[in-house]
């Protein structure tokens, strides 16, 4: 029985090619998408889920109440977490972790390694991280002790053993020892490091008791909890501690914290404080909703072209009937061609994903996955829905097939049914829906990302080349020696750039009503030249001037955002008040007008510019554009004369800037191809049904072509059904478009409207896909001669 079965649905997939390739096609690509998406989703969702104990690791995290604002940050201070250690029984461990950068030298081996991370000796009980060589729990305890990754270790000692091996470190060439190699940390993790060092070296050397200051923020922290032990019954004792431990001082600076914890899974979905590696809950949704969608417009095409076909199988069933065949088994019959079909579809889907998925990680911009042979198990369960949507999907038709009458269909009457045409009417519509929702979700996506990419920032980032000096003493001569040089228009120096992130400092400012008011402001040091070089516009008072011997170390410069917040109605009226901020004090001596120093999902918040050049290691070069690549190499010859043991790394400040939009990026270039892969489903659904519709028809098309009736005719009357479909498809789909991207929208500080035009483009873009979709078919059949469709009447 099964095998006469199979030949029956071979003999029928290969009588009708093009229906068969439609319907394969369809599935095939489908199946793909939700396959990749699936992917995506699952990476999204096991970030740290390679620790064995994540569940009962927490975040800890800070509210900071000033009497001018809440910051909610996801660091704390360096002192929280060894009291709360001390103090709360069922705290197991701590570890704390503080992103850095080093020069580390090995003879004349040297690298500047960028992904530092100082961390206590407990990462590895804490965070799941594996050590390959080396003893967990003493490898980051003493001072300049060195963990590296097995990727980074093999830079400087190859394959040999590099525990007990001496590195120096930094520009004074600090000696360091390797006491671990680690396992490369897996892509799903939210701390990234190629180098460990030990927390001790820099709250015992580099920063000395930075881990006993209660007020000085920067650490991330997070606690294991013994088992059992509720992380919300912790939460609630956490006001106590702060008021037993630190009361005192947060009356004294009016500065108040509140503490909480953030299971470590929920950390790169859905904390909105940020994380080393953020991701969005949003896009995980959309994707998901993306990937039902485009499955779910497979199966529409996959029932509509069965049940359009009905009647071609009309006389099979009956016969069968005839013969003796039950209606279940006819229906059997049917859902067993339908789960073939799937199977079909799925072989060629795990084909089509293999070869995919080097480029769906390239767009995704991580290594979602390995290859095809790393996810049998999501493979196996490919195979197991591609049986379930054969059978749902093969339900309907296999029940319409087997409920003929052979009566009825033997003697040549039988028709499609009215409920089986509105059945197909109503799917191509959902189909359509669907697709003009990705189609306005699209456009959304790109206006957004192209207006966030042309808004105009507040200063200038073209042609401007950034060099960090890491605190080396030679950098203000470096700055200097590249004055003269052929390209080169001008130099700054600064400890922060826009986009690069900045210090927030304890700040008091003299407000409208003369009172001291304290907040917590962003921090940038400067040089004199800074304000010119980034073409800041200063809308009241003066920028930083060398005439003024003051200026380094009693004037500070403020943002229009600044000005607000300190009641001042007007710049002008913030010129000349007092400012006290990290140990010094002074006026405010200009305003500059707002400019975007962090990315478009945040409003601008309040600036502060001090003059500080012991601070300030970035060394800004704005150079001509006629000759980037000489003038780069003239500007590295500088480098390596005056600071030869450092190696020269350089950024340009547009490319670095527009990377804080490179997630957004990465989701409109996903959402794009995965919304173009809808539209081709349903237009393979819509050209197999315009195909049959056509066939029906075709013994019609040839009286009317004999009556007189012109090419154009016909295709309008065999276009303008479908073409009606896709109107009551916008006219459904648009609301629902409207609102999920205003909520999507809403992620974004500055946004774009969503214009009137948008749903004029969409309703255009798919009347066009449709009626070309259609009119394939139309036009070939209304070329047909007549007196082939007639001859037979």
């Amino acid at each position: 029985m099964f095998k006469n079965y199979l030949k029956v649905a071979f003999r029928n997939l290969w009588k009708h090619k093009i229906f068969s390739f439609i319907n394969i096609m369809g599935l095939t690509v489908g199946m793909s998408a939700c396959f990749l998406i699936f992917l995506y989703v699952y990476f999204e969702l096991s970030y740290d889920a390679f620790n064995t104990k994540a569940d009962r690791v927490y975040r800890l995290v800070t509210d900071i109440k000033t009497p001018s604002e809440t910051l909610n940050t996801g660091s704390t201070s360096w002192a929280f977490a060894p009291n709360i250690k001390i103090d709360f029984p069922e705290v197991e461990a701590f570890t704390r972790v503080n992103g850095g950068s080093f020069l580390v030298r090995k003879g004349e081996i040297k690298f500047q390694e960028e992904k530092t991370v100082f961390a206590d000796s407990s990462i590895f009980k804490v965070l799941g991280f594996k050590l390959l060589k080396g003893n967990p729990e003493t490898a980051l305890k003493n001072q300049l002790s060195l963990v590296f990754t097995e990727k980074a270790a093999r830079k400087y000692f190859g394959d040999t053993d590099p525990v007990g091996k001496t590195l120096l470190l930094s520009g004074e060439g600090f000696p360091a020892i390797v006491t671990g190699v680690m396992e490369d940390i897996p892509e799903n993790s939210q701390i990234k490091g190629d180098m460990f060092v030990s927390m001790s070296t820099l709250t015992q050397k580099f920063n000395k008791g930075i881990d006993q200051e209660w007020g000085n923020f920067g650490a991330t922290t997070y606690l294991l909890l013994k088992p059992g032990t509720s992380g919300k019954a912790l939460e609630k004792k956490l006001p106590g501690f702060l008021k037993n431990r630190a009361g005192k001082l947060m009356n004294e600076l009016n500065m108040h914290y509140t503490l909480f914890l953030e299971p470590l899974r929920d950390v790169h979905l859905r904390s909105t404080r940020g994380s080393d590696d953020s991701g969005s809950m949003n896009n995980v949704y959309i994707f998901s909703v993306v990937a039902v969608f485009i499955l779910l417009i497979a199966c529409i095409n996959f029932v509509n072209l069965t049940t359009a076909r009905s009647v071609e199988r009309a006389r099979e069933v009956g016969i069968r009937k005839v013969v003796g065949a039950q209606k279940w088994l006819v229906a059997r019959q049917f859902l067993s061609e339908s789960i073939l079909l799937c199977l079909i579809a799925f072989i060629f889907a795990v084909v089509l994903s293999a070869a995919l998925i080097p480029l769906f990680n390239n767009l995704s911009g991580k290594i979602i996955s390995e290859g095809i042979l790393h996810n049998l198990p999501f493979v196996g369960g490919l195979f197991l829905a591609s049986i379930i949507i054969g059978a749902v999907a093969g339900i309907y038709p296999a029940l319409v097939l087997s409920s003929f009458e052979p009566v009825v269909v033997l003697k040549g009457r039988f028709t499609t049914s009215l409920k089986g045409v509105l059945l197909r009417k109503g799917l191509v519509s959902v189909q359509f829906a669907i697709s003009i929702a990705l189609i306005i979700a699209t456009i959304v996506v790109y206006t957004q990302m192209n207006f966030m990419r042309n808004r105009d920032l507040g200063f200038s980032k073209d042609q401007m080349l950034i060099v960090n000096s890491e605190g080396d003493p030679k950098k203000e001569a470096f700055k200097e020696s590249l004055r003269n040089l052929t390209g080169v228009k001008s130099t700054a120096t600064s400890s922060s750039v826009p986009g690069s992130g900045n210090p927030g400092a304890y700040s008091e400012i003299e407000n409208k009503s003369g009172d001291l008011q304290i907040a917590n402001l962003d921090l940038y040091f400067v040089d004199f030249d800074y304000i010119n070089q980034f073409k800041l516009k200063m809308v009241a008072g003066r920028p930083f001037e060398r005439e003024f011997g003051t200026d380094t170390t009693q004037a500070m410069v403020i943002n229009e955002a600044a000005v607000k917040l300190f009641g001042y109605s007007s710049p002008e009226q913030a010129i000349g008040r007092r400012f006290r901020q990290w140990g010094r004090e002074g006026k405010i001596i200009g305003v500059v007008k707002d400019f975007h120093f962090r990315a478009l999902h945040e409003p601008i918040k309040p600036l502060t510019m001090r003059i500080e050049t012991r601070n300030s290691d970035l060394v800004s070069v704005k150079i001509d554009g006629g000759n980037v690549k000489g003038t780069v190499a003239a500007i590295e010859s500088k480098w390596k004369s005056i600071m030869p043991n450092r190696p020269f790394s350089y950024y340009f400040m547009d490319e670095f800037f527009d990377r804080q939009y490179r997630s957004e990026e990465r989701f409109e270039k996903l959402f794009f191809n995965f919304a173009i892969l809808a539209i081709f489903i349903s237009c393979l659904g819509l050209l197999g049904l315009a195909s049959y519709s056509t066939m029906q028809r075709t013994k019609e098309i040839g009286v009317r072509k004999v009556m007189g009736a012109s090419v154009g005719s016909i295709v309008g009357l065999l276009s303008q059904d479908f073409l009606k479909l896709v109107l009551i498809a916008f006219v459904v789909a648009s609301p629902i478009a409207y609102y999920g991207m205003y909520k999507w929208l809403q992620n974004f500080a500055y946004r774009t409207d969503i214009h009137w035009w948008i749903f004029l483009i969409a309703a255009f873009l798919s009347t066009a896909i449709a009626f070309v979709t259609v009119s394939f078919q139309s036009i070939r059949a209304a070329l047909t001669n007549p007196v082939k469709s007639l001859r037979s009447e």
